[in-house]
């Protein structure tokens, strides 16, 4: 049997995992999006469903000072004695902390904050019930890996911060995960930055402080200057699975224009882990990872497909949607109008770091159809509602309904940098269904009313909206959304929403 790389696909980077017998628990990075990190769940390693947030109120991800690429970095997830831990750092609030539960779904515990400054911090619960907390950071003995131990009911640290290895020489020495394993202390982290140079790189030592012995046949896993559908790889953690083979679960990116970029965001590769003679992990097939690999040796267990159209009819959204940082109160609603998800505009805008009444899910396809039914009649100069694929505040193409001179037009507009380009037509009466369509190289939008004819609204390059143009950590999203730069605004209802992938991959 084979499996198809990326196994969680669309903006899912830095992943963590654990095992708890026979499950499998993954999460990966939010940065700017609530609620924060998802957790996913799997019994054989290449089938995910996600099955929750670990970070559901404002009191556990406030979001207010979040810049585009700011908020929640990578998080790293452990079992231990009958206790889910995840570890992350809010960069715009409160710095390292953790929260924890015992059951995956939720809801998890108030954060712990850890005094120990940095970023992508770890966990190890070693033998002896000692609890050592790494992170990457530039401290007071240079740039690298540092580590203390950790009072794990309350956060406190025991121990000074001591650096425990710099890495190979790599730019930007970070996402470290210890782990003891017959007797090593094995410190992996990843190197040469979230870019096209990306790697893995291991060290150990038979103490937890080191001094750490470098791996000679560094790095274990990287795919720069391949020939590859997959770039950047890194970010790893790895796991043993039940039937004693051992896996990794990392970072990596697909771009689909040359010169190169990528718009779905990072996503998470799944990857077989051997061990030399020596003793010595390598990540895939001779430390590179491959678009189609050999599954691991577990009964395989698939999960229902998302339906296409979401209805709007359950009492709360799916755990696919997400606000652009904490919504406002009052922005939008399930029960106004039942059988509807129905936005409020204010004044916050998709061209600021604010929070704009946004519902949206992440692109994670390279080929798919989305469209949603949207009943709305602006009132005010400048009120619109509509669809929106959007990667930040000035990268993002807008399909939206609008108040323009006392006339409702419908209006396409692609935002690129500090250029801006908009084409209008007039709006049909009445309900109108929104269209975007997906494809590797673009985006088209459309617009239709009843059985009247489609309105072609034009298209703009995905590689527009890629990390190489616009910068950032974060994928593309497309999303519902309102606003009203008057802070008066009609009720936009939608009845609707379809996300139809076109291709044989995703979750």
């Amino acid at each position: 049997m084979q499996y198809t790389n990326p196994v969680i696909p669309g903006f899912h980077p830095d992943p963590s995992i654990c095992r708890a017998g026979d499950d499998y628990y993954l999460v990966t990075s939010t940065f700017e999006y609530y609620p924060g990190v998802p957790i996913f769940h799997s019994r054989d390693l290449v089938h995910w469903r996600q099955i929750g947030h670990c970070l559901t109120t404002v009191e556990q991800l406030p979001l207010g000072n979040a810049g585009s690429s700011g908020g929640i970095y990578a998080p790293t997830i452990r079992y231990h004695d009958g206790w889910f831990y995840m570890v992350t750092t809010n960069v715009s609030a409160m710095g390292n902390f953790f929260v924890k539960t015992r059951n995956p779904e939720g809801p998890w515990s108030q954060p712990y904050p850890v005094a120990q400054s940095g970023i992508d911090p770890s966990l190890l619960f070693d033998e002896d019930r000692r609890v050592y907390f790494q992170s990457a950071r530039d401290g007071e003995q240079g740039n690298g890996i540092y580590q203390c131990e950790i009072d794990i009911e309350t956060g406190s640290m025991l121990t000074e911060s001591v650096l425990i290895w710099k890495g190979t020489g790599g730019a930007y020495p970070e996402a470290p995960h210890v782990y003891r394993i017959n007797g090593w202390y094995y410190l992996m982290i990843a190197e040469g930055g979230t870019e096209y140079g990306h790697m893995e790189t291991v060290a150990r030592s038979k103490q937890p402080y080191g001094p750490y012995e470098t791996c000679p046949h560094n790095p274990i896993l990287s795919n720069r200057s391949m020939q590859s559908s997959i770039h950047a790889t890194g970010h790893a953690d790895l796991i043993e699975a039940q039937d004693g083979s051992w896996w990794a679960v990392c970072l990596g990116i697909r771009p689909v224009s040359y010169p190169m970029g990528h718009h779905l965001g990072r996503e998470t590769f799944l990857a077989p882990v051997t061990w030399t003679a020596e003793g010595w992990p390598v990540i895939g097939n001779g430390s590179h990872i491959e678009a189609v690999m050999n599954s691991p040796e577990l009964p395989e267990v698939r999960w229902p497909e998302k339906p296409v159209r979401d209805h709007f009819d359950d009492t709360r959204l799916g755990l696919d949607w997400t606000f652009l940082r904490n919504p406002v109160a009052g922005s939008w609603s399930l029960q106004e109008r039942p059988g509807s998800l129905v936005l409020h505009g204010h004044q916050a805008t998709l061209n600021e770091a604010a929070a704009p009444a946004f519902v949206g899910r992440r692109l994670s396809h390279f080929t798919a159809i989305i469209a949603a039914e949207l009943d709305y009649e602006p009132q005010h100069e400048g009120e619109e509602a509509g669809l929106t694929v959007y990667k930040n505040e000035r990268h993002h193409y807008d399909l939206a309904v609008r108040s323009v001179n006392g006339r409702r037009l419908v209006i396409f507009r692609r935002t690129v940098g500090s250029l801006l380009v908009e084409h209008t037509e007039e709006c049909p009466a009445g309900p109108v269904v929104l269209s975007i369509h997906a494809h590797p190289d673009k985006i088209a939008a459309s617009v239709q009313s009843g059985e009247s004819a489609v309105i072609e609204m034009g298209w703009g390059e995905t590689h527009y909206l890629s990390t190489e143009i616009a910068g950032g950590f974060t994928g593309v999203f497309v999303a519902m959304y309102a606003t009203s730069i008057t802070g008066q605004a009609a009720l936009a209802s939608f009845d609707w929403f379809d996300y139809e992938p076109l291709e044989n991959s995703g979750v």
